[in-house]
């Protein structure tokens, strides 16, 4: 009899882990606090998920990533710390509002002359980056935005990534909607597509992590 194997997690488990691992830079924690008190905080990443990318940066060894989705800039300020003083991380997304927050902090953390945001529709700028001959020259990239477009998000990364790059999907159990066998729901539906999607692409490694509201990650073969 097969059983699984898994630990459910509360918010005191949850308040442990934090406390227990969480290394947040003061302007990532002061980022976070902000972010908390506007109307669309839910779609700040988890802390714990930008400190696991960060450490995936430095085991890469990444000099060069990509962020679909901004936001207020909590995910790209983890990376951009994580990325050498020469490094690069092209952001994209369409808020000039919300990524003016970004910024604010991005310039405070000294790591602005890391990031290139680019505000256009994100596949556009995908796009303009292979139209660059920058094809095979990413080694991360990162997608957390509108999940309609997730499954084009990720073949233009990973035609721009190296093969061994890696690529994070995030939202990919969408609060555990992605069980739901009839729904009218578009984002749900277009995650539910994804997931399929990537199960048998041959050319990519996967692991899907239970992480926040679950994180894919996709390895270039």
């Amino acid at each position: 009899m097969m059983t699984s194997k898994y630990t459910s997690l509360d918010q005191p488990l949850y308040d442990y882990i934090l406390a227990s691992s969480l290394r947040e830079s003061p302007v990532l924690a002061q980022l976070r606090a902000e972010t908390a008190t506007l109307p669309m905080a839910v779609m700040q990443i988890a802390p714990e998920q930008g400190q696991f990318m960060a450490l995936l940066i430095k085991l890469m060894g990444a000099r060069r990533a990509i962020e679909v989705g901004v936001y207020t800039g909590y995910s790209a300020l983890a990376v951009a710390e994580a990325l050498p003083d020469d490094g690069l991380l092209v952001a994209c997304d369409i808020n000039a509002e919300t990524t003016a927050i970004a910024q604010r902090y991005w310039q405070q953390a000294g790591v602005a002359h890391k990031i290139d945001l680019r505000l256009a529709p994100a596949a556009q700028t995908l796009q303009a980056l292979l139209d660059d001959e920058q094809a095979g020259s990413f080694d991360f990239a990162f997608i957390d935005a509108d999940k309609t477009g997730y499954s084009d998000y990720y073949e233009l990364c990973l035609a721009l990534l190296r093969p061994g790059g890696l690529i994070v999907v995030d939202n990919v159990l969408w609060g555990g909607a992605v069980l739901e066998t009839s729904t009218d729901d578009d984002d749900t539906r277009a995650i539910q597509q994804f997931n399929a999607q990537v199960c048998v692409d041959q050319r990519v490694d996967l692991s899907l992590l239970p992480l926040a509201d679950g994180l894919s990650l996709l390895r270039k073969c």
